[in-house]
């Protein structure tokens, strides 16, 4: 397999290469109280840049946010993200949130100018798994072997683990090869997902509580923290954590001791601690929905799953993975077909492997239908009387929610776009929100305003 360009490869196990020379950029400070200063991108291939101490170019402009934007890899090349600035990036004059960027670029950050250069001559050399597959994930192409790679180093030691991603790429699948890979394979491993508790149970669910705590409490209740004691926990979605309780978490991660909700004393755990998230922690800490220090505390070490459609050439093993564990027992459509229906296409795939795997069940059982269709389309009905909203029950409650508010976001967006032929602050007005809530709504939807 031959890796994406600007990458080059060595040391080959079993005709994959377990030896890659990526390419590194290099960040410059031209003007502004940090000028001559610079940062190179990291083994990841990113940069962080913003006022805080985490970030890999810290800068000490105040007019500067505290994460202002990420320069990472991808198969289009360095991509420059603005994660949520309060005055906002420029380039060339015009504001920008999501570009490609090339080398030489100069890129404006309040008081500071900063360019952007390719060092093509000065690689990073990094370790690729010698298979395509590891615990229950699957994937043959580069980025995928450099993420199993990242799994097999770090998996061994003790430190918190944050890992994050879109919907749908794996993140808990990646929790549970950590786990199975670690010492604690053995012990127990607990997940809590902080989206789907209700806020008024979260605290007792993570810390427990004693008998007459509060109305309802007739016995005493171990936490997920005191269950997990010896193993894991794993905090899912855990952006989405109510802020009162953040600190709350944090005193758990710092001390490694829990009180339960009416209780006197503390107990003492060793607990591996894993949080997953499809947020940008750092643009919630900007906008002061989730605490700095709690996002330090959790980014210890980072893994980041990349989205399906940058790595497409991963499609066909994913699917022989999936109908292997259909077709066991049971007769459908051929595993030929199957590929040829789901491959055949220039689809994007914004829900990811989960989404995928949904259409190859689709596929298999109702081989007559389309099995992207229901999924894949912009919900268009003639009367909402007539065409109630289409679920699909192979997918938990939250997922399919999620899929139709993007759905509804995707269509109502670029509709008002067209209407307003682009005209971002036309667009903002007639649909009655912040306008740097639309551009993000736009960047998060992969949108080009000018189409």
């Amino acid at each position: 397999m031959e890796a994406p360009a600007g990458l080059r490869t060595e040391a080959q196990v079993n005709g994959f290469p377990t030896v890659i020379d990526l390419p590194r950029v290099r960040v410059s400070v031209l003007e502004g109280p940090d000028a001559g200063s610079h940062c190179d991108s990291d083994d990841e291939m990113l940069v962080r840049i913003g006022t805080r101490e985490n970030n890999g170019l810290i800068l000490s402009d105040k007019s500067v946010s505290g994460y202002h934007i990420e320069i990472a890899r991808t198969q289009a090349g360095w991509r420059l993200r603005d994660v949520g600035s309060t005055n906002g990036t420029f380039v060339s004059g015009m504001r920008v949130f999501d570009l490609v960027l090339r080398s030489g670029t100069v890129v404006t950050l309040g008081r500071t100018k900063l360019r952007i250069e390719a060092l093509h001559d000065e690689p990073v050399r990094a370790a690729l798994h010698p298979a395509g597959r590891f615990g229950d994930m699957v994937g043959h192409s580069v980025v995928m072997r450099r993420l199993f790679s990242r799994i097999a180093q770090v998996a061994r030691a003790s430190a918190t683990v944050l890992i994050t991603g879109e919907t749908g790429t794996g993140k808990e699948a990646v929790a549970e090869a950590l786990v199975q890979s670690s010492l604690r394979a053995s012990q127990p491993f607990v997940v809590i997902d902080c989206s789907a508790l209700p806020q008024n149970l979260i605290e007792s669910e993570l810390l427990g509580h004693v008998k007459g705590a509060f109305t309802g409490a007739t016995s005493d209740y171990r936490g997920a923290f005191e269950r997990a004691d010896g193993g894991t926990i794993f905090l899912d979605e855990i952006g989405e954590l109510p802020l009162d309780l953040q600190p709350k978490l944090l005193r758990v991660l710092e001390r490694r001791e829990v009180r339960r909700i009416g209780a006197e004393r503390t107990r003492t755990i060793d607990v591996r601690v894993m949080a997953a998230t499809n947020r940008v922690l750092a643009t919630e800490v900007n906008e002061r929905r989730f605490r700095q220090d709690l996002y330090y505390r959790l980014s210890v070490v980072n893994v980041h799953i990349p989205p399906l459609r940058e790595r497409r050439e991963d499609i066909p093993q994913l699917i022989e993975h999936f109908y292997q564990r259909l077709s066991d027992g049971y007769r459908g459509p051929t595993l030929a077909e199957i590929t040829e229906r789901l491959c055949d296409n220039d689809y994007t795939w914004p829900g990811n492997v989960r989404e995928l795997r949904n259409a190859i069940e689709r596929a298999f059982h109702v081989p007559d239908e389309d099995p992207i269709g229901t999924e894949g389309l912009p919900l268009r009905r003639e009367s909402p009387e007539d065409c109630p909203i289409a679920v699909d029950l192979a997918v938990p409650f939250k997922t399919a929610k999620q899929k139709l508010v993007d759905a509804f976001e995707k269509e109502y967006l670029q509709a008002m776009l067209k209407a307003t032929r682009g005209n971002i602050s036309e667009a903002a007005r007639r649909a009655q929100i912040d306008r740097m809530h639309l551009y993000k709504l736009i960047t998060q939807h992969h949108l080009n305003p000018s189409e």
